[in-house]
């Protein structure tokens, strides 16, 4: 039986992962599985950078607008999900191409979940209260005085990924950073990941060129239409947060604008901050197919 292999791309926003990823799953035949944690839900596909209705057709997805907004999707949940789904894709194909930017989750996927305790009841209405009291940079600044590591790389602006990890350093008296360095579960797959990186300044115009875009697509009319569930974690994202301001006036449209390009370009220098202590990455620019093919052939012959 021939050696199954799950090729990993990851990478900041805007730096071309998708495009990538279709050349990609082309060349070897695959079908994409995405690891991105806001791609899952549907109604989402401007604000979430979904490969649009032509990569679709061209390339089999899996995990793109495949859960409703209510349905939040954790970590571990993913992981259960996406490796039964890797099962059944295993069974016709040989290569799964994995893409997307959300660290926790390519983690998950790759090497399972670290043992974290389980969420204390009245802890968690506490903090509850106090992310609605005190808000979300209150509770941000908390954690970055337990847990210094991790808050440069968490979204300071995603109450679930705040609240949870202030909950387990108040929990254990330790750092969620800590914790989450667990024993490495072992894949019935071989894992071959490549990173895309690109010099900061053309990182940088390439977010903002991609926000214009998905303005001229229609964002700001996809953001009114998701408003009134504003409060679900899956549109706790850039995109949107920007725009539920400025609907409620607290900033206009040209701020949110700005906002953001802003919260746009930050979340991404967080992600390479993740991705490149992972020395399991190879690195190489969007438009390195070749160099990515044959470094990707070497590694399974």
């Amino acid at each position: 039986m021939s050696t199954k292999r799950l090729l990993v791309i990851v990478g900041p926003t805007g730096s071309g992962k998708t495009d990538l990823s279709i050349r990609l799953a082309l060349h070897y035949g695959a079908p994409i599985l995405s690891t991105d944690s806001r791609q899952f839900y549907r109604g989402m596909p401007i604000g979430t950078a979904q490969p649009d209705p032509e990569q679709l057709q061209t390339i089999e997805h899996h995990f793109i607008a495949s859960h409703d907004i209510t349905e939040e999707l954790s970590c571990g949940q993913y992981a259960e999900q996406a490796l039964a789904c890797l099962e059944r894709l295993f069974g016709d194909h040989d290569w799964v191409v994995a893409v997307g930017g959300s660290g926790l989750y390519v983690k998950a996927l790759c090497e399972g979940m670290d043992d974290l305790p389980q969420a204390d009841p009245a802890l968690r209405d506490e903090l509850g209260r106090r992310l609605a009291t005190e808000g979300i940079d209150a509770l941000a600044e908390e954690l970055r005085r337990l847990d210094p590591p991790y808050y440069e790389v968490v979204d300071r602006k995603n109450p679930a990924r705040v609240v949870r990890a202030l909950e387990v350093c108040l929990q254990t008296g330790r750092p969620y950073s800590e914790l989450r360095t667990g024993s490495r579960q072992t894949r019935p797959f071989e894992i071959i990941k490549i990173g895309i990186d690109l010099p900061r300044e053309e990182l940088y115009d390439r977010i903002n060129r991609r926000v214009d875009r998905m303005l001229a697509d229609g964002l700001e009319s996809e953001a009114r239409r998701l408003y009134p569930y504003r409060a679900l974690n899956a549109l706790q994202t850039v995109g949107y947060r920007e725009f539920f301001d400025c609907f409620e006036g607290r900033t206009s449209y040209d701020e949110a604008v700005e906002l953001i390009k802003r919260n746009s370009r930050r979340y991404a220098k967080r992600q390479l901050t993740w991705f490149r202590r992972d020395p399991e990455i190879r690195w190489f620019g969007p438009t390195e197919d070749a160099a990515m093919i044959e470094y990707v052939d070497a590694r399974t012959r």
